[in-house]
């Protein structure tokens, strides 16, 4: 997907930095829209589908991490940080709610644009899973439209939750997901506090998908923030 194709939505009050955005991102091909505050942003984000969202945190009529929470009521594209709040509890918070990415101001156009990439690849993949339908991991194998999931050629019988939650997973396959953006996408924004559904859950999944569960190949932990699942199986 080249960088012509994408069309990013900048939501970001300090003139300098749109300016700056305008000048460096539209010199690479990207088309850029540019909303000053979070309802605007909202706004021009459900009207016009742009394929990344940046976002600041810093916004003069609601919070950034507010914006990116609405956001992902329904945006399954990337959204990329870009804040002068460098506090780890910042990024932290901004990745629970479903960012993809956080740069931290100052920062120089080549890591922005690495960013970019970076969501760009994302966005490629999310696309090529819904068109294809069909993930295969080492043994296992996840077919998203028939709601099918095999290893070793053996089917697996999972409940409707447990295949939700794996579906998600594998639509980011290679991504963290933090435990909030498990949460409310397989349970909904009611239960983003509820971390004991999800441990659960993913106890029984590991007992179904993996081998051995107690050293998982494909189902991995990251500790404190959440899971992912394996771009290939790990070794054992």
């Amino acid at each position: 997907m080249s960088a012509a194709r994408i069309r990013l939505l900048a939501i970001e009050d300090d003139p300098q930095i749109q300016r700056f955005l305008l000048a460096a991102l539209e010199a690479h091909g990207y088309a850029l829209e540019i909303a000053a505050a979070g309802n605007d942003g909202l706004r021009l984000a459900a009207l016009h589908q742009p394929d990344v969202v940046i976002v600041d945190l810093g916004l003069p009529d609601m919070s950034g991490l507010d914006v990116i929470g609405r956001l992902r009521e329904w945006y399954k594209r990337p959204i990329l940080v870009l804040s002068a709040r460098n506090r780890e509890s910042d990024k932290v918070a901004a990745l629970d709610l479903g960012a993809d990415d956080y740069l931290t101001k100052p920062f120089g156009i080549g890591e922005l644009l690495a960013r970019l990439r970076v969501a760009q690849r994302h966005l490629a993949a999310r696309t090529d899973d819904q068109t294809q339908a069909r993930i295969e991991i080492g043994a296992l194998v996840i077919d998203l439209a028939s709601h099918r999931v095999q290893r070793d050629g053996v089917d697996i019988h999972l409940t409707p939750i447990e295949y939700r939650l794996l579906a998600t997973l594998a639509q980011h396959r290679g991504k963290v997901l933090t435990h909030r953006h498990l949460l409310r996408d397989v349970w909904g924004a009611a239960h983003v506090e509820s971390p004991h559904y999800l441990r659960i859950y993913m106890r029984a999944l590991r007992h179904k998908i993996e081998a051995e569960p107690a050293r998982p190949r494909y189902l991995l932990t990251e500790v404190g923030v959440g899971y992912r699942l394996a771009d290939a199986p790990v070794d054992a």
